[in-house]
């Protein structure tokens, strides 16, 4: 067994991480990474007559693991754009179905808790780190525990069948109306809001325009599905993407209501507006995430008929 680390993945090397992404995937019923992390290999897989290793993302570190035949058994992303702003090392590793219990996932921590202790000199803080586990799977909590994490934070994935119960009217607030997305128009204000909305979030405050874009280019992206709230200046509120996934599932992508419009029943309009839409365009179910410890807003999903359905669990000492 031979860990490496990377800085960039040439083009063959991402193709087969995603490779054993998506077997992971398959066998766990979970993504073992979240969707930054595809595109960011995305990135590296799809670069033409690639001759070295090219560091597409200055934000992504890559820890390899491989067995005695050179067959990639183990990976770990290692995202550092935290490090500056909130002093995190955040990352999602996965152990191919086949080789899991050899010692791979133990070496990719090991490997991280060095790399977090590395970057700390000369006073160590392996606190920093920070792995998730996406559906809690029984492996990551056994190595959790043989390392002593903590559980700093969760996310609840919530979920309900567009069925039933019946979906409630869309009410706006006097002066306020919904319209779709606008493709090379909507993208700033959109980014703007996002911001202002999710100053405080570790992941989702951070989206730039440039991210905006490449998921705008992804096969899912559906400007439809994008919902945004304006005033009669059209001036951006809030806004409710959705997202459809390649199953039929729907999503409750993101949504984001400028700090200035929020308690006026806003975030709940876009919210049914979507949910209406999802139902529409045929999906039979709709999940979203939601942070553990945001009661308010897990107050408000349960009203419109949300239950929780699993956890992602981010580990940290």
């Amino acid at each position: 067994m031979q860990l490496t680390w990377r800085n960039g993945l040439d083009s063959s090397e991402a193709a087969e991480v995603m490779g054993l992404l998506d077997k992971a995937e398959k066998a766990d019923g979970v993504a073992p990474v979240g969707e930054h992390v595809i595109l960011r290999l995305k990135a590296h897989r799809d670069v033409i007559h690639q001759i070295e290793p090219v560091q597409a993302d200055v934000r992504s570190e890559h820890f390899v693991v491989r067995d005695a035949g050179s067959v990639l058994i183990g990976y770990a992303h290692l995202d550092t754009e935290y490090e500056k702003t909130a002093g995190q090392l955040v990352a999602e590793l996965a152990v191919h179905p086949d080789h899991r219990r050899k010692g791979a996932g133990t070496r990719l921590v090991e490997a991280l808790l060095d790399r977090a202790e590395l970057s700390t000199e000369p006073a160590p803080d392996l606190g920093r780190l920070r792995i998730w586990s996406h559906g809690e799977h029984p492996g990551a909590v056994r190595l959790a525990e043989r390392f002593g994490f903590s559980r700093p934070r969760e996310l609840w994935r919530m979920g309900r069948e567009l069925a039933e119960p019946e979906l409630p009217t869309v009410e706006t607030p006097e002066g306020v109306r919904i319209r779709t997305f606008r493709v090379n128009r909507d993208e700033a204000a959109v980014v703007g809001v996002n911001h202002r909305a999710f100053a405080w979030h570790p992941e989702q405050g951070g989206m730039t325009e440039q991210d905006l874009r490449a998921k705008e280019r992804e096969e899912w992206f559906d400007p439809a599905g994008f919902f945004l709230a304006v005033d009669s200046r059209d001036e951006l509120l809030g806004f409710h993407w959705t997202k459809v996934h390649p199953d039929g599932m729907g999503e409750v992508y993101v949504v984001g209501v400028d700090p200035d419009a929020q308690g006026g029943g806003l975030g709940r309009s876009l919210t049914v507006s979507g949910l209406r839409h999802l139902r529409d365009v045929g999906c039979r179910q709709v999940m979203l995430y939601v942070e553990a410890d945001n009661a308010p807003a897990i107050k408000i999903y349960r009203r419109l008929g949300f239950d929780k359905w699993d956890t992602d669990v981010q580990f940290g000492r």
